[in-house]
């Protein structure tokens, strides 16, 4: 890729001990040295070796901006696989841009969102997946997110993808071969060669449109509502679970009206939380509207954490939202387990089924160890992150996977119906050009700049 010589902000901008102006082009170097005084005044940038550090000044003109660190990465061995100089100032909000002034001032023009790893992906440095992924890896918000990321940025999901492909386009070639060739090369009982192929192609491909759910669980967090009777302690809960008083608790019933939303990261697992108002038969028009809200927010949650309180019966308001529990993930909390008892372990078990109950106190703090098991063994099975899977985590690249999958279940009903192999050719392209748009060697120009001006400045 050929283009005009970039600059911009690599760090956040704020008040910080460094931050880092990236310059990336053909013109970088020359552009550095208009900016760059070493502290004898002769040193020039563009006769430097590449992967050095140089100490020095940046200016505009006469006037010294500040003093620097420049470190010198020549094509193609930089992020970008282009010339590149990173400046290293101090991070105050206004010496660095300062900086970035001067450098703009002297011949770069200013990057665009993610043009930096756009012009990574486009000179071959990367492939689509794992430009995707350094965006991912800035915006994990658990260490889950974080080793999926990190993985894809490797290229776990861009290699698997094209081991497939490579297996595909032999197979295309091989028919269009034979159909070109018929004299020397035998399509008998190749159908039922290909089906076999294709049928382990199939289930690799729905083996991974199966782990976009733990991808988004890991990504964007579970969707967790709390649900319970007034007075249950649901907002104890949610406040234990924070570390701060987040919810207003009182002996009040009824004092939570609305739905109460927090993030939390519980070792490694983000829960999305919403503490809701109890579910009861009131007269009081506000909290019946809460009432349903938390109702209607039940049948769209990843988990429901139902929350019993132990020293009270279970009564028709506990039926009721046992009922909700159809179609959902559940753990119930039999709360209070400080108090002399009145439901017990065992007869919520036989109320709530298979889901697991676990017995905690908001108040002394117990239980809550076996809360974060649950969760782990739950939605992510205890390990998920120490081991070789490959999880989707983008959405994009499961809608490709789906495409790819009804292409090839197309050559599998190609093969019962006897037809013509020219027939299974069109439908293996087709499903190597959808596994080809997730690594970005089947994708328009449109769909890279959309991918790629989500990402942040700098970047």
């Amino acid at each position: 890729m050929k283009g005009e010589t970039i600059a911009a902000i690599s760090t956040a901008v704020n008040s910080s001990g460094i931050g880092i102006v990236r310059i990336s082009g053909d013109q970088a170097f020359e552009i550095a040295d208009r900016v760059y005084r070493s502290p004898k005044g002769k040193k020039k940038l563009s006769e430097q070796q590449s992967h050095t550090v140089h100490y020095g000044y940046i200016c505009d003109g006469d006037e010294v901006l500040d003093e620097v660190l420049v470190v010198l990465m020549r094509a193609p061995r930089s992020f970008t696989a282009e010339d590149t100089v990173e400046i290293d100032c101090h991070g105050g909000v206004y010496a660095i841009q300062r900086v970035l002034e001067a450098v703009i001032k002297n011949g770069a023009a200013p990057a665009e969102p993610g043009e930096f790893t756009k012009r990574a992906f486009l000179n071959g440095r990367m492939d689509l997946s794992q430009a995707e992924a350094v965006m991912d890896v800035i915006e994990a918000k658990n260490e889950y997110a974080l080793k999926s990321s990190v993985g894809q940025l490797r290229g776990s999901i861009g290699q698997k993808i094209k081991d497939l492909r490579a297996k595909i386009i032999y197979h295309i070639a091989y028919i269009e071969s034979a159909l070109d060739d018929p004299e020397h090369i035998s399509l008998d009982g190749y159908p039922q060669e290909l089906e076999k192929e294709n049928e382990a192609w199939i289930e690799m491909i729905e083996k991974l449109i199966r782990s976009a759910n733990d991808g988004r669980i890991m990504t964007e967090g579970i969707k967790t509502v709390i649900l319970g009777k007034p007075n249950a302690g649901k907002s104890s809960l949610l406040n234990k679970l924070c570390g701060t008083e987040k919810a207003i608790v009182t002996d009040i019933a009824g004092t939570t009206r609305d739905v109460l939303e927090q993030s939390i990261n519980l070792h490694g697992i983000t829960l999305n939380l919403m503490d809701t108002a109890g579910i009861r038969d009131t007269e009081d028009i506000v909290e019946q509207i809460g009432v349903q809200r938390a109702k209607k927010y039940a049948k769209e949650a990843d988990l429901i954490l139902y929350v019993a309180d132990s020293s009270t019966a279970l009564d028709e308001n506990d039926e009721e939202i046992i009922e909700l529990f159809e179609g959902r993930k559940v753990i119930v909390l039999l709360n209070k387990s400080d108090l002399e008892p009145v439901t017990t372990e065992q007869i919520l078990k036989e109320k709530v089924g298979e889901h697991p109950v676990i017995c905690v106190s908001a108040k002394d703090e117990t239980g809550f160890e076996q809360l974060e098991d649950t969760l782990k063994n739950m939605f992510l099975e205890g390990s998920l992150s120490f081991n070789d899977e490959v999880c989707i985590t983008n959405m994009r690249h499961k809608a490709a996977l789906m495409d790819a999958k009804e292409s090839l279940k197309q050559v599998t009903e190609s093969i019962a119906q006897d037809m013509p192999e020219d027939f299974f050719s069109i439908d293996l392209m087709s499903a190597y050009e959808s596994l080809g748009t997730i690594i970005g060697e089947a994708v328009d120009d449109d769909l890279v700049n959309e991918i790629f001006s989500k990402f942040c400045m700098g970047k």
